[in-house]
């Protein structure tokens, strides 16, 4: 009689079956696995013992892969019972008592470790000695685990993996590459996947391969090849291979450019992240100094302030969230206000209490100041000490932006986003509402704004308040790509004066242009001059350029100089 089930359903009754015979499987190799492992640790000779390692590159076996890695690291334990039996391979939980005792986990079937009677033994951690492992045999159990992360759920660490084992250029890794090549699907991982093969081929006797290798190295750009392929191509030079000494000295060439390139976009990012904390630092420089003439030497530790603020506020948050989730992540939302409102504070008692009293006295001023700027870092090195304290990003600032190698740093993205929106705020604030009409009024004729009823002390309060705060906000984004210490104004104070008098006496659109041009212009020429004088050849051509142009690049066209 036949069957009335269909195919489909004759193959879902089957499906019990395979599933059953596909464990069975997996508990056959599993078991195969953790007896090799036995072997290997039982074995005298050193030789077997790797031999034997080496042969677990392709076993999943949680168990063994963790007894590797306790092995490697001197975790790795026998237990011998007393009555002389044959000792037992075991590993430890990790949690211990009062007495220092722990669990045991069996290697051969991942059981609890018990003695002839059945009972749990709970060895005493300082009692215990690990099992003996040489320098040859931590490595082969180190490639081990390295070729099973190459299937590693976490991208970043089988990519990780990956870099590694194709630096070692072992042909024996090439199948392991490859069957990986053929699964991978993270664009990233098959690029560090190609290179890897490339990059083991390249170390190959197979002349086509070789070659194959320096095209596929230049293709993908990788930038890690360079060094190997400058080897290589040295080697060829006494060689007579011209085929092979053409296709490197092109690869070198092409990798050389890519790298000189990426290096400028680089450096040019970074002096553009510079530029931008510049740039909010010197706007209030440069309002506060084009309406008050007044030479705040103080300036720099208002920008100390703001980052310091960014610290405490950090505390807080860490002390109420942790140091990790979204309540931690906020905190620097906090701190930009908050280091906008401290450091408006200290400029206003600032204003209030010394330099209201020195206006149209430039020099007494700056050296009261001066002063002022001393006290300020006694005080800050008196209550967070002398040491430079940590200010941690949070994690939506944290990482990079890879584009073509360049790093493009999260924190310093947002530092230049922070600065175009100061920016445009602050015109916003001088074109657009009645104390910037005021503020500029001051600016261009002190004595007829007073005669037609501005109050210039008020409006004089309110700009260096406002110039402080955001002289404040610049310390919080320094906070984030650099050090926090009692002197870090002083490392910014000098080229804020600088920008501003290169760009034009309370000119908002010079400012933005000389900041640009300092910090980008430091940071290129600190590679190749060193820091010190790539400083010195901006303050150069800062000079040279002010006297050909001693107003500076945009002009102010009022008299707020003049007192």
């Amino acid at each position: 009689m036949r069957s009335s089930l269909t195919l489909p359903a004759r193959l879902l009754l089957l499906l019990p079956f395979w599933f059953a015979l596909l464990l069975s499987a997996r508990s056959l190799a599993d078991e195969a696995a953790r007896a090799k492992l036995l072997q290997a640790i039982r074995a005298e000779d050193a030789a077997e013992q790797v031999t034997a390692v080496r042969e677990l590159i392709s076993t999943d076996d949680a168990l063994v892969l963790q007894a590797l890695a306790a092995w490697r690291l001197g975790n790795l334990f026998l237990w011998e019972p007393p009555d002389g039996g044959t000792g037992e391979p075991f590993l430890v939980d990790g949690a211990t008592d009062a007495e220092g005792r722990s669990n045991g986990l069996r290697i051969r079937d991942g059981k609890p470790l018990v003695d002839a009677a059945g009972a749990p033994v709970r060895p005493v951690m300082s009692d215990l000695s690990p099992i003996d492992t040489s320098s040859k045999l931590r490595r082969a159990i180190k490639v081990v685990l390295d070729l099973h992360a190459i299937a590693d759920p976490d991208v970043r660490v089988r990519q990780d993996a990956i870099v590694k084992l194709g630096q070692e250029q072992e042909a024996e890794y090439l199948p392991h590459f490859e069957g990986r090549l053929s699964k991978e699907t993270e664009p990233a991982v098959r690029k560090a996947l190609t290179e890897a093969i490339a990059f083991t081929q390249l170390a190959g006797e197979d002349r086509a391969a070789r070659l194959r290798a320096v095209a596929t190295l230049a293709e993908i750009r990788s930038v890690s090849s360079l060094p190997p392929l400058q080897k290589l191509r040295t080697q060829l030079a006494s060689a007579n291979d011209p085929e092979m000494l053409k296709a490197v000295r092109e690869a070198v060439a092409e990798l050389e450019t890519y790298v000189r390139w990426g290096t400028l976009f680089g450096t040019a990012f970074r002096g553009l992240s510079l530029s931008a904390v510049l740039l909010v630092a010197a706007l209030g420089l440069a309002i506060t100094f084009g309406l008050m003439g007044v030479i705040n030497m103080a300036h720099g530790e208002l920008i100390m302030v703001g980052a310091y603020t960014a610290y405490v506020v950090q505390g807080w948050f860490s002390a109420a969230f942790g140091t990790s989730g979204k309540g931690y992540d906020c905190y620097f939302i906090v701190a930009l206000p908050a280091s906008f409102l401290a450091a408006a504070l200290v400029g206003l008692a600032l204003e209030r209490g010394i330099i209201r009293f020195l206006y149209r006295r430039p020099l007494e001023s700056m050296l009261a100041t001066w002063g002022v700027s001393l006290v300020l870092q006694q005080v800050f090195r008196h209550i967070f000490g002398a040491a430079n304290v940590q200010v941690g990003a949070p994690s939506w600032l944290s990482g990079s932006w890879v584009v073509s190698d360049v790093l493009l740093a999260y924190n310093r993205m947002f530092v230049i986003a922070f600065a175009v929106a100061i920016v445009v705020l602050t015109w916003a604030l001088m074109t657009r509402t009645s104390l910037g009409l005021q503020i500029r009024a001051v600016m261009q004729n002190r004595s007829m704004a007073s005669a037609l009823g501005v109050r210039t002390e008020r409006v004089n309060l309110m700009t260096f308040a406002f110039g402080s705060g955001l002289a404040g906000m610049a310390g919080a984004c320094l906070s984030q790509i650099g050090n926090v210490g009692p002197g870090l104004g002083q490392n910014y104070v000098v080229d804020c004066f600088m920008i501003v008098v290169l760009g034009g006496v309370g000119s908002i659109p010079g400012t933005v242009s000389a900041s640009l041009g300092v910090g980008v212009t430091d940071q290129i020429l600190q590679p190749w001059l060193g820091a010190v004088l790539g400083k010195i050849t901006v303050l150069g051509a800062i000079i040279l350029f002010l006297q050909w142009r001693p107003s500076g690049i945009f002009a102010s066209r009022g008299r707020g100089l003049e007192g």
